[in-house]
């Protein structure tokens, strides 16, 4: 049972934001919404290119030394700057990137392309199916994606159809919900928020990370069969409230 569940609402919405005023569901045309998106990069590059954010967010990458990608067709959506390529130990013989965002496409292929692998961009729309047939990819990657994704079990069930038999699902979240994710965000992101915009922090919380990290690996779960979920920075404690980062293998599940 996460520490949230036994705090007052008040402490609830500054650490995980205010779930009950604003929801999950984001409103695109939202004022604060709209300043969000154009403060965006500056925020990730204040945040999460420098200091400890580059050490929680490189924290789950490390998982992909665990699998072999050699002579296999890998699908990434939200691929951002491909940083666990250096964790690999094989190449995959294609890479699909797919994205809601043009730029950040352009930006990973290069990097794939630079890597000597053949690669394919699918620039999508928010909420749109993959255009990929189905049981088509070996490898889905999937890093610090799931929590902005809502409703998050038809997302998976679309993973699913496009995944071989035999099919690996691999990546990682943040320890969204728990307690040091959650003040972690108050000490560092939310002040950020208060100091350089005018946003309400609470109500992006909510709409940026909808899904919590238990709830995340109870989807994956039900979708998929689990392989390994691995904590960190205490390993050795497998709990949402004390970790920053949750690595995962899942594969398909057996259809018969």
């Amino acid at each position: 049972m996460a520490i949230r569940n036994f705090l007052p609402p008040t402490l609830q919405a500054k650490l995980w934001g205010d779930r009950k005023k604003w929801g999950l569901v984001l409103d695109e045309h939202d004022v604060d919404w709209e300043k969000w998106q154009k403060s965006q990069l500056e925020f990730y590059q204040d945040n999460q290119r420098q200091g400890f954010g580059v050490k929680v967010n490189d924290a789950g990458y490390t998982v992909m030394s665990n699998i072999d990608l050699s002579g296999k067709t890998l699908l990434e959506i939200g691929p951002g700057d491909i940083r666990h390529i250096h964790s690999w130990r094989s190449k995959p013989a294609e890479y699909i990137l797919a994205d809601i965002d043009k730029d950040m496409l352009s930006k990973g292929e290069r990097i794939i392309n630079k890597a000597g692998i053949t690669s394919k961009v699918m620039l999508l729309q928010r909420g749109q199916s993959l255009p990929l047939l189905d049981e088509s990819v070996d490898v889905i990657v999937s890093f610090y994606s799931l929590e902005h994704i809502y409703p998050l079990q038809t997302y998976l069930q679309e993973l699913d159809r496009v995944l071989k038999p035999g099919g690996t699902v691999i990546g990682a979240i943040p320890s969204e919900g728990g307690f040091a994710w959650g003040l972690g965000r108050f000490l560092t992101s939310r002040r950020w928020f208060k100091q350089n915009t005018s946003i309400t922090p609470d109500k992006i919380i909510c709409w940026e990370h909808p899904n919590f990290a238990d709830h995340i690996i109870k989807s994956l779960d039900k979708q998929f069969l689990r392989k390994s979920l691995g904590y960190w920075p205490f390993k050795w404690i497998p709990l949402v409230d004390i970790n920053f980062i949750i690595q995962f293998i899942y594969t398909k599940k057996d259809q018969k």
